[in-house]
Order: C-alpha cells, then sequence, then structure tokens
C-alpha cells in the first residue's frame, strides 16, 4: 500500500482529475455544446441524453447548411461529376434530360 507511506507513485500524491472548475469557468460553458464531436450517436439505444437534448441535436442537423455536391446535383444531376473532373455517367445523363423535358413541357402547359 504505497498509499499510506512517503514512497510510492506520484499519482497517489496529485489531485489530478480532482480538482474543482472555477466557478467563473463553470457559468461560461452552454451545457449541450460541451463534449466531443460525434460522442453521441442519434440511434443508440444506450444512449442516456434526454429528450431535450436528442431535439436539439436534430434540430441543429436540419439548420446546418448544405454542402456543394447536395446543391449542385438540385440544379443539374450531371454537375457533381464534372467538379471532380469526370464524365457524367449516363444515368446522370439522363436525369438532366428528363428534368430538361419536364421543365419544357410545364413551360408549354403553363403559357398554353
Amino acid at each position: 500500500m504505497s498509499g499510506y507511506s512517503q514512497v510510492g507513485n506520484r499519482g497517489v500524491y496529485e489531485a489530478g482529475d480532482q480538482r474543482n472548475v472555477k466557478q467563473s469557468e463553470l457559468n461560461q460553458s452552454t451545457p449541450y455544446e460541451e463534449g466531443q464531436v460525434n460522442s453521441h450517436q442519434s440511434l443508440d439505444s444506450k444512449d442516456e441524453r434526454s429528450i431535450a437534448n436528442r431535439l436539439a441535436a436534430e434540430e441543429q442537423k436540419s439548420k446546418s447548411h448544405e454542402d456543394l455536391e447536395t446543391t449542385a446535383l438540385k440544379k443539374d444531376p450531371t454537375l457533381p461529376a464534372k467538379l471532380h473532373g469526370n464524365e457524367p455517367s449516363q444515368g446522370a445523363k439522363l436525369d438532366a434530360e428528363l428534368k430538361n423535358e419536364e421543365e419544357e413541357y410545364l413551360k408549354r402547359k403553363g403559357k398554353a
């Protein structure tokens, strides 16, 4: 038992993680923002987050901005491949063709 003598591991004698946080530091943090990134999985059944925290996480997901490829895909199905310097697949070319045909049809239908 090195805990009762003056010799032994220095970990026995140091406070380490036993120290208290200053009150000024405690008030500055927001409870939901604490922790490491991706430490909680939304579909984990053993995750003990409250319903309020789960709702807040879903709101943050919905508020996050769409990336460049997603917005490009909505405008032109062939654009993501072109952005990466590749030739678009035949499916993407077909999607673009169908989208153009549908837009033309809706324009004709709206004007008629």
